[in-house]
Protein backbone atom coordinates (compact mmCIF):
# COMPACT_ATOMS: atom_id res chain seq x y z
CA UNK A 1 0.00 0.00 0.00
CA UNK A 2 1.20 3.50 -0.56
CA UNK A 3 3.11 5.07 2.15
CA UNK A 4 1.38 8.27 0.95
CA UNK A 5 -1.57 7.39 1.77
CA UNK A 6 -0.89 7.06 5.62
CA UNK A 7 1.06 10.31 5.56
CA UNK A 8 -2.20 12.07 4.04
CA UNK A 9 -3.90 10.31 7.06
CA UNK A 10 -1.53 11.53 9.90
CA UNK A 11 -2.01 15.21 8.53
CA UNK A 12 -5.28 14.73 8.78
CA UNK A 13 -4.99 13.88 12.43
CA UNK A 14 -2.81 16.77 13.01
CA UNK A 15 -4.54 19.22 11.35
CA UNK A 16 -7.68 18.23 13.01
CA UNK A 17 -5.86 18.96 16.26
CA UNK A 18 -4.65 22.04 15.20
CA UNK A 19 -8.25 22.87 14.74
CA UNK A 20 -9.21 21.38 18.22
CA UNK A 21 -7.13 23.84 19.87
CA UNK A 22 -7.57 26.43 17.50
CA UNK A 23 -11.47 26.16 18.21
CA UNK A 24 -10.67 25.88 21.78
CA UNK A 25 -8.99 29.12 22.06
CA UNK A 26 -11.72 31.16 19.99
CA UNK A 27 -14.16 29.76 22.09
CA UNK A 28 -12.29 31.33 25.55
CA UNK A 29 -11.28 34.63 23.99
CA UNK A 30 -13.33 36.48 26.76
CA UNK A 31 -12.77 34.13 29.65
CA UNK A 32 -10.74 35.95 32.56
CA UNK A 33 -7.16 34.14 33.29
CA UNK A 34 -7.25 31.61 30.08
CA UNK A 35 -4.47 31.43 28.42
CA UNK A 36 -3.97 30.47 25.22
CA UNK A 37 -2.59 27.51 23.51
CA UNK A 38 -0.70 26.51 20.10
CA UNK A 39 -0.32 23.18 18.54
CA UNK A 40 3.86 21.79 18.05
CA UNK A 41 3.96 19.67 14.83
CA UNK A 42 7.41 17.05 14.51
CA UNK A 43 7.54 14.51 11.35
CA UNK A 44 7.24 10.70 12.32
CA UNK A 45 9.79 7.91 11.36
CA UNK A 46 11.77 7.84 8.26
CA UNK A 47 11.74 4.88 6.19
CA UNK A 48 15.36 4.45 5.16
CA UNK A 49 15.79 2.97 1.42
CA UNK A 50 19.11 3.78 0.80
CA UNK A 51 22.24 3.18 3.37
CA UNK A 52 24.62 5.84 3.47
CA UNK A 53 28.18 5.05 1.80
CA UNK A 54 31.43 5.79 3.91
CA UNK A 55 34.34 7.86 1.28
CA UNK A 56 37.36 6.09 0.45
CA UNK A 57 39.99 6.53 -2.37
CA UNK A 58 37.80 5.15 -5.11
CA UNK A 59 34.44 6.21 -4.03
CA UNK A 60 32.97 8.97 -2.38
CA UNK A 61 30.74 9.10 0.71
CA UNK A 62 26.69 8.61 0.12
CA UNK A 63 24.12 10.58 2.04
CA UNK A 64 21.15 8.10 3.42
CA UNK A 65 18.06 7.89 0.91
CA UNK A 66 14.79 8.36 3.56
CA UNK A 67 10.71 8.43 2.96
CA UNK A 68 8.91 10.33 6.19
CA UNK A 69 6.05 8.22 7.14
CA UNK A 70 3.96 11.63 7.88
CA UNK A 71 3.47 14.24 10.90
CA UNK A 72 2.67 13.87 14.20
CA UNK A 73 1.43 16.01 17.42
CA UNK A 74 4.99 17.26 19.08
CA UNK A 75 3.00 18.74 22.23
CA UNK A 76 0.52 21.62 23.08
CA UNK A 77 1.99 24.60 23.83
CA UNK A 78 0.37 26.93 26.80
CA UNK A 79 1.03 30.89 26.20
CA UNK A 80 1.38 32.48 29.53
CA UNK A 81 2.03 36.24 27.96
CA UNK A 82 0.17 38.61 29.94
CA UNK A 83 -3.06 39.30 29.19
CA UNK A 84 -5.10 42.84 29.32
CA UNK A 85 -6.40 44.46 31.93
CA UNK A 86 -10.28 45.00 32.47
CA UNK A 87 -11.51 47.82 34.83
CA UNK A 88 -14.23 45.84 37.08
CA UNK A 89 -14.93 48.14 40.26
CA UNK A 90 -15.47 45.73 42.46
CA UNK A 91 -13.13 45.03 45.46
CA UNK A 92 -12.73 41.14 45.37
CA UNK A 93 -11.52 41.11 41.81
CA UNK A 94 -7.80 41.22 41.51
CA UNK A 95 -5.42 41.35 38.24
CA UNK A 96 -1.79 39.49 38.57
CA UNK A 97 0.33 42.03 37.00
CA UNK A 98 3.57 39.96 36.38
CA UNK A 99 4.26 36.54 37.56
CA UNK A 100 2.81 34.01 39.70
CA UNK A 101 -0.71 32.12 40.46
CA UNK A 102 -3.31 32.10 42.58
CA UNK A 103 -3.74 29.27 45.03
CA UNK A 104 -7.36 27.77 45.78
CA UNK A 105 -8.38 24.56 47.34
CA UNK A 106 -10.94 22.82 45.86
CA UNK A 107 -12.12 18.50 45.83
CA UNK A 108 -9.52 18.03 48.50
CA UNK A 109 -6.75 19.07 46.45
CA UNK A 110 -4.72 22.46 45.61
CA UNK A 111 -4.75 23.76 42.22
CA UNK A 112 -3.71 27.50 40.74
CA UNK A 113 -5.39 30.33 38.57
CA UNK A 114 -4.69 33.66 37.54
CA UNK A 115 -8.73 34.29 37.22
CA UNK A 116 -8.98 36.64 40.18
CA UNK A 117 -12.75 36.81 40.30
CA UNK A 118 -13.66 36.23 44.03
CA UNK A 119 -16.58 37.01 46.59
CA UNK A 120 -17.19 36.03 50.03
CA UNK A 121 -19.41 33.17 50.78
CA UNK A 122 -22.50 33.62 53.87
CA UNK A 123 -19.93 32.12 56.03
CA UNK A 124 -16.68 33.95 54.83
CA UNK A 125 -14.93 32.07 52.95
CA UNK A 126 -13.30 33.72 49.89
CA UNK A 127 -14.07 32.00 47.02
CA UNK A 128 -14.07 31.83 43.39
CA UNK A 129 -16.95 31.94 41.14
CA UNK A 130 -17.44 27.85 40.88
CA UNK A 131 -16.74 27.42 44.71
CA UNK A 132 -12.94 27.13 45.06
CA UNK A 133 -11.61 28.52 48.25
CA UNK A 134 -8.42 31.03 48.13
CA UNK A 135 -5.52 30.29 49.83
CA UNK A 136 -3.55 32.56 51.89
CA UNK A 137 -2.71 33.32 55.67
CA UNK A 138 -5.37 34.95 58.35
CA UNK A 139 -4.68 37.73 60.43
CA UNK A 140 -4.03 37.46 64.44
CA UNK A 141 -4.87 40.44 66.24
CA UNK A 142 -3.83 42.33 62.84
CA UNK A 143 -0.43 40.65 62.12
CA UNK A 144 -0.36 38.14 59.05
CA UNK A 145 2.40 35.41 59.93
CA UNK A 146 3.80 34.64 56.30
CA UNK A 147 6.05 31.82 57.46
CA UNK A 148 3.28 29.49 58.29
CA UNK A 149 2.04 27.30 55.84
CA UNK A 150 -1.03 28.52 54.27
CA UNK A 151 -4.97 27.86 54.30
CA UNK A 152 -8.76 28.86 53.63
CA UNK A 153 -8.77 32.57 54.10
CA UNK A 154 -11.77 32.92 56.25
CA UNK A 155 -13.47 37.13 56.52
CA UNK A 156 -14.18 36.97 60.28
CA UNK A 157 -17.59 38.79 59.83
CA UNK A 158 -17.93 39.17 63.48
CA UNK A 159 -14.63 40.95 63.94
CA UNK A 160 -14.91 43.73 66.72
CA UNK A 161 -12.66 46.62 67.06
CA UNK A 162 -11.78 47.38 70.67
CA UNK A 163 -12.57 50.83 72.30
CA UNK A 164 -9.43 53.32 72.49
CA UNK A 165 -9.67 55.48 75.25
CA UNK A 166 -9.27 59.20 74.15
CA UNK A 167 -5.53 59.93 75.48
CA UNK A 168 -5.11 63.61 73.08
CA UNK A 169 -7.01 66.13 71.39
CA UNK A 170 -6.41 69.44 68.82
CA UNK A 171 -7.93 72.28 68.89
CA UNK A 172 -7.17 74.39 65.50
CA UNK A 173 -8.28 77.64 64.23
CA UNK A 174 -8.25 81.04 65.30
CA UNK A 175 -9.56 83.37 67.73
CA UNK A 176 -10.68 86.93 67.41
CA UNK A 177 -8.43 89.58 68.66
CA UNK A 178 -11.65 91.93 67.89
CA UNK A 179 -13.81 90.67 70.37
CA UNK A 180 -14.93 92.53 73.70
CA UNK A 181 -13.08 91.71 76.84
CA UNK A 182 -15.97 88.97 78.35
CA UNK A 183 -17.05 87.57 75.11
CA UNK A 184 -17.19 83.47 75.42
CA UNK A 185 -17.08 81.21 72.79
CA UNK A 186 -17.80 77.21 73.69
CA UNK A 187 -16.28 74.20 71.45
CA UNK A 188 -17.34 70.86 72.59
CA UNK A 189 -15.46 67.55 71.72
CA UNK A 190 -16.64 63.55 72.76
CA UNK A 191 -14.00 61.48 73.90
CA UNK A 192 -14.16 57.88 75.15
CA UNK A 193 -13.11 56.13 78.01
CA UNK A 194 -11.45 52.60 77.71
CA UNK A 195 -14.81 51.00 77.59
CA UNK A 196 -15.66 52.83 74.70
CA UNK A 197 -17.77 54.93 76.93
CA UNK A 198 -18.74 58.76 75.17
CA UNK A 199 -18.13 61.77 77.68
CA UNK A 200 -18.36 65.52 76.17
CA UNK A 201 -15.66 67.80 77.36
CA UNK A 202 -16.52 71.64 77.03
CA UNK A 203 -13.78 74.01 75.99
CA UNK A 204 -15.06 77.70 77.51
CA UNK A 205 -13.02 80.42 75.65
CA UNK A 206 -13.23 84.01 77.40
CA UNK A 207 -11.83 86.99 75.99
CA UNK A 208 -9.34 88.96 78.60
CA UNK A 209 -7.40 92.08 78.17
CA UNK A 210 -4.31 90.41 77.52
CA UNK A 211 -5.78 87.26 75.46
CA UNK A 212 -8.01 84.35 75.77
CA UNK A 213 -8.43 82.58 78.82
CA UNK A 214 -9.50 78.55 78.23
CA UNK A 215 -11.61 76.65 81.05
CA UNK A 216 -12.78 73.06 80.72
CA UNK A 217 -15.53 73.03 84.08
CA UNK A 218 -16.14 69.35 84.58
CA UNK A 219 -11.69 68.54 85.24
CA UNK A 220 -11.34 72.23 86.55
CA UNK A 221 -7.92 72.96 83.82
CA UNK A 222 -7.34 76.48 83.36
CA UNK A 223 -5.10 78.11 80.97
CA UNK A 224 -4.37 81.37 78.84
CA UNK A 225 -3.53 82.21 75.10
CA UNK A 226 -1.80 85.41 74.72
CA UNK A 227 -0.73 86.42 70.85
CA UNK A 228 1.60 88.70 69.48
CA UNK A 229 0.42 89.65 65.65
CA UNK A 230 -1.53 86.67 65.47
CA UNK A 231 0.55 84.41 66.91
CA UNK A 232 0.89 83.11 70.23
CA UNK A 233 3.36 84.04 72.47
CA UNK A 234 5.74 81.07 74.21
CA UNK A 235 5.49 77.80 74.05
CA UNK A 236 1.63 76.61 72.41
CA UNK A 237 -0.46 75.93 75.22
CA UNK A 238 -1.34 72.45 76.50
CA UNK A 239 -4.25 71.60 78.40
CA UNK A 240 -4.57 68.17 80.77
CA UNK A 241 -8.10 67.95 81.30
CA UNK A 242 -9.34 64.46 82.82
CA UNK A 243 -6.56 62.28 81.13
CA UNK A 244 -7.19 64.02 78.00
CA UNK A 245 -4.44 66.09 76.74
CA UNK A 246 -5.59 69.14 74.61
CA UNK A 247 -3.01 70.56 72.24
CA UNK A 248 -3.86 73.63 71.40
CA UNK A 249 -0.50 74.82 70.04
CA UNK A 250 -1.98 75.63 66.30
CA UNK A 251 -4.24 78.65 67.47
CA UNK A 252 -4.24 81.80 66.53
CA UNK A 253 -5.06 85.45 67.03
CA UNK A 254 -5.57 87.66 64.14
CA UNK A 255 -8.33 89.83 63.61
CA UNK A 256 -12.21 89.15 62.74
CA UNK A 257 -11.87 85.23 62.15
CA UNK A 258 -13.61 82.80 64.66
CA UNK A 259 -13.44 79.41 63.33
CA UNK A 260 -11.59 77.83 66.26
CA UNK A 261 -12.37 73.82 66.79
CA UNK A 262 -11.76 70.43 67.79
CA UNK A 263 -10.29 69.03 64.48
CA UNK A 264 -8.75 65.98 66.42
CA UNK A 265 -9.25 63.05 69.31
CA UNK A 266 -7.53 59.54 69.36
CA UNK A 267 -9.72 57.68 71.07
CA UNK A 268 -12.87 55.47 69.63
CA UNK A 269 -15.29 53.32 70.49
CA UNK A 270 -15.94 50.02 69.93
CA UNK A 271 -16.45 49.23 66.24
CA UNK A 272 -17.83 46.50 63.94
CA UNK A 273 -16.60 45.68 60.50
CA UNK A 274 -18.56 47.16 57.70
CA UNK A 275 -15.77 46.45 54.61
CA UNK A 276 -12.69 45.42 53.15
CA UNK A 277 -10.43 46.41 50.88
CA UNK A 278 -7.16 44.50 48.90
CA UNK A 279 -3.58 46.49 48.62
CA UNK A 280 -1.06 45.43 45.95
CA UNK A 281 0.66 42.65 48.49
CA UNK A 282 -2.49 40.87 48.83
CA UNK A 283 -3.25 41.87 52.78
CA UNK A 284 -7.16 41.93 53.22
CA UNK A 285 -7.46 45.45 54.70
CA UNK A 286 -10.74 45.56 56.96
CA UNK A 287 -12.66 49.10 57.96
CA UNK A 288 -15.02 49.17 61.25
CA UNK A 289 -17.25 51.09 62.09
CA UNK A 290 -15.55 53.42 64.49
CA UNK A 291 -13.06 54.34 61.47
CA UNK A 292 -10.18 52.19 62.80
CA UNK A 293 -8.25 49.76 60.19
CA UNK A 294 -6.70 46.08 60.53
CA UNK A 295 -5.27 43.80 58.42
CA UNK A 296 -7.67 40.64 58.70
CA UNK A 297 -5.28 38.12 56.13
CA UNK A 298 -3.30 37.66 53.16
CA UNK A 299 -3.96 36.36 49.82
CA UNK A 300 -0.80 33.78 49.11
CA UNK A 301 0.77 33.81 45.23
CA UNK A 302 3.33 30.88 44.09
CA UNK A 303 5.04 30.13 40.90
CA UNK A 304 6.81 27.59 39.15
CA UNK A 305 10.04 26.53 37.65
CA UNK A 306 8.36 25.84 34.27
CA UNK A 307 4.62 27.16 34.39
CA UNK A 308 3.61 25.73 31.03
CA UNK A 309 4.19 21.90 32.74
CA UNK A 310 1.21 22.62 34.48
CA UNK A 311 -1.94 20.43 33.56
CA UNK A 312 -5.21 22.37 32.96
CA UNK A 313 -7.86 20.83 35.17
CA UNK A 314 -10.88 23.29 34.02
CA UNK A 315 -12.61 26.56 35.05
CA UNK A 316 -9.11 28.49 34.23
CA UNK A 317 -6.96 26.13 36.91
CA UNK A 318 -4.10 24.30 36.40
CA UNK A 319 -2.59 21.56 38.81
CA UNK A 320 0.82 20.33 39.65
CA UNK A 321 2.31 18.03 37.21
CA UNK A 322 5.77 15.97 37.36
CA UNK A 323 7.56 18.36 34.81
CA UNK A 324 5.98 21.91 36.23
CA UNK A 325 7.76 21.65 39.17
CA UNK A 326 6.24 22.12 42.87
CA UNK A 327 4.90 25.23 43.72
CA UNK A 328 6.49 27.89 45.41
CA UNK A 329 5.10 30.37 47.95
CA UNK A 330 5.18 33.63 48.78
CA UNK A 331 3.70 37.14 48.57
CA UNK A 332 2.64 39.36 45.65
CA UNK A 333 4.80 42.12 45.24
CA UNK A 334 8.12 39.61 45.91
CA UNK A 335 10.91 38.78 43.79
CA UNK A 336 9.60 36.09 41.21
CA UNK A 337 5.77 37.29 42.02
CA UNK A 338 3.68 40.04 39.98
CA UNK A 339 1.83 42.50 42.03
CA UNK A 340 -2.11 42.76 42.47
CA UNK A 341 -4.77 45.15 40.51
CA UNK A 342 -7.81 45.52 42.65
CA UNK A 343 -10.59 46.08 41.10
CA UNK A 344 -9.56 44.89 37.77
CA UNK A 345 -9.32 41.08 35.65
CA UNK A 346 -6.98 39.58 33.79
CA UNK A 347 -8.39 38.90 30.36
CA UNK A 348 -7.74 36.44 27.90
CA UNK A 349 -4.61 36.47 26.11
CA UNK A 350 -6.32 35.34 22.87
CA UNK A 351 -5.29 37.03 20.09
CA UNK A 352 -8.29 36.81 17.65
CA UNK A 353 -6.56 38.13 14.34
CA UNK A 354 -4.23 35.05 15.07
CA UNK A 355 -6.45 33.12 15.93
CA UNK A 356 -8.18 33.35 12.78
CA UNK A 357 -4.75 33.27 10.87
CA UNK A 358 -4.29 29.76 12.07
CA UNK A 359 -8.22 28.61 11.71
CA UNK A 360 -7.22 29.18 7.09
CA UNK A 361 -3.85 27.69 8.10
CA UNK A 362 -5.13 24.15 9.70
CA UNK A 363 -8.36 24.60 7.11
CA UNK A 364 -5.95 24.33 4.29
CA UNK A 365 -3.10 22.27 5.77
CA UNK A 366 -6.13 19.85 6.12
CA UNK A 367 -7.43 20.23 2.36
CA UNK A 368 -3.81 19.71 1.32
CA UNK A 369 -3.50 16.16 3.16
CA UNK A 370 -7.21 15.28 1.78
CA UNK A 371 -5.37 15.66 -1.82
CA UNK A 372 -2.80 13.86 -0.87
CA UNK A 373 -5.51 10.76 0.11
CA UNK A 374 -7.59 11.15 -3.07
CA UNK A 375 -4.51 11.39 -5.55
CA UNK A 376 -3.20 7.97 -3.66
CA UNK A 377 -6.72 6.73 -4.17
CA UNK A 378 -6.53 7.78 -8.00
CA UNK A 379 -3.21 6.08 -7.96
CA UNK A 380 -4.15 2.85 -6.30
CA UNK A 381 -6.99 2.69 -9.09
CA UNK A 382 -4.64 3.27 -11.88
CA UNK A 383 -2.86 -0.17 -10.64
CA UNK A 384 -5.88 -2.06 -10.16
CA UNK A 385 -7.18 -0.79 -13.77
CA UNK A 386 -3.55 -2.73 -15.45
CA UNK A 387 -4.96 -6.20 -15.58
CA UNK A 388 -8.60 -5.29 -17.05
Amino acid sequence: MLRSLYSGISGLRSHQTMLDVTGNNIANVNTAGFKGSSVVFQDSLSQLIGNPGIPDDQVGGRNPAQVGLGVQVAGVRTNFAQGSAQATGRGGDLMISGDGFFAVRSGGETLYTRAGGFSFDPIGKMVTADGAIVQGWSAQNGVVNTGQGIGNIVLPLDAVSPARATTGATVTGNLPSTAAVGDELVRDVTVFDAQGTPTTLSLTFTKSATGWDVTEPKSGATGALAFTDGKQTGAGLSLAAGGVTIDLGAVTGYASLSTVAVTEQNGAAAGTLKSYSITGDGSIVGTFSNGATQTLGKIAMASFANPEGLEKAGGTAYRVSVNSGGAQIGEAGQAGFGGLVSGALEMSNVDLSQEFTNLIVAQRGFQANARIITTSDEVLQELTQLKR
